[in-house]
């Protein structure tokens, strides 16, 4: 089996305050040190260069929830991949489940995004998953398929490769609905299996796809035990230091 990282990043998602982000930094980064996972947290904007320069010389890396799909001009209130970049963030989400139902974002505007942060070496981890009414009408592949395929359009190999994509059910998040490892490991095959059709093997093989949807301390390990399932992109249990320092001190 290809040697992939094991890659662990919390979603404060709209949480959290300036002073409470130092805290859970400086205290992260001390469990940090015994982790066998690549580690980042996804803060608000507002905490992005808090949280960057908290995590100076760890190996926690700093990442943005969302960024905009322009380089500069007048959007107000939007946020440029290099604004985030310069606040000291390394990743973005894109395609969040939450983005794409309240603010409509659609796969065309998730793709203008990849493309923007891919430019200035941005990383971007673009969440997938399909809605429990596309999964009990037996949709949920094709979603998925068009949500890889369209998402990543015109994307070279070395750039899929380089991304990380983040498979979470909609009826997962934040339900305490999750899914099961086989059905999770069954997707993430599935998701590969695209990658490979489109990109290729070695593509395949590189990218990570990390599980996330109401993942927590007690299914953690089970999850990340499966062959495809390359960490976990975490909600709620991230803004506990101690249930997410719980996970990412997990021995798989």
């Amino acid at each position: 089996m290809p040697h992939r990282p094991k890659v662990i990043i919390g979603n404060w998602k709209m949480n959290k305050t300036i002073a409470e982000t130092k805290s859970f930094v400086a205290g992260l980064a001390l469990a940090a040190k015994e982790s066998a996972f690549q580690i980042g947290l996804a803060v608000p904007f507002t905490m992005i260069d808090t949280a960057a320069k908290t995590a100076e010389g760890t190996v926690i890396r700093i990442g943005a929830q969302n960024v905009a799909d322009r380089d500069e001009g007048p959007y107000t209130g939007e946020v440029s991949p290099k604004m985030i970049q310069d606040a000291g963030a390394s990743f973005a989400l894109i395609g969040h489940s939450e983005r794409r139902r309240y603010f409509r974002e659609d796969d065309a505007i998730v793709n203008r995004k990849i493309k923007g942060v891919l430019k200035i070496g941005v990383q971007p981890v673009c969440c997938i998953g399909e809605t429990q009414e596309e999964r009990q009408s037996g949709q949920a592949y094709s979603i998925l398929k068009r949500q890889l395929l369209h998402g990543l359009d015109g994307l070279e190999k070395e750039d899929v490769a380089s991304l990380i994509i983040a498979y979470e059910p909609v009826w997962a998040i934040g339900s305490h609905q999750v899914a099961t490892p086989e059905i999770a490991q069954e997707t993430h095959a599935f998701c590969r299996s695209v990658i490979k059709e489109k990109w290729g093997q070695q593509v395949a093989d590189r990218l990570v796809i990390q599980y996330g949807g109401s993942v927590n301390p007690m299914n953690a390990a089970a999850l990340l035990a499966e062959p495809d399932i390359d960490g976990l992109l975490i909600g709620n249990a991230s803004l506990s230091l101690e249930a997410f320092t719980n996970i990412v001190l997990l021995h798989v």
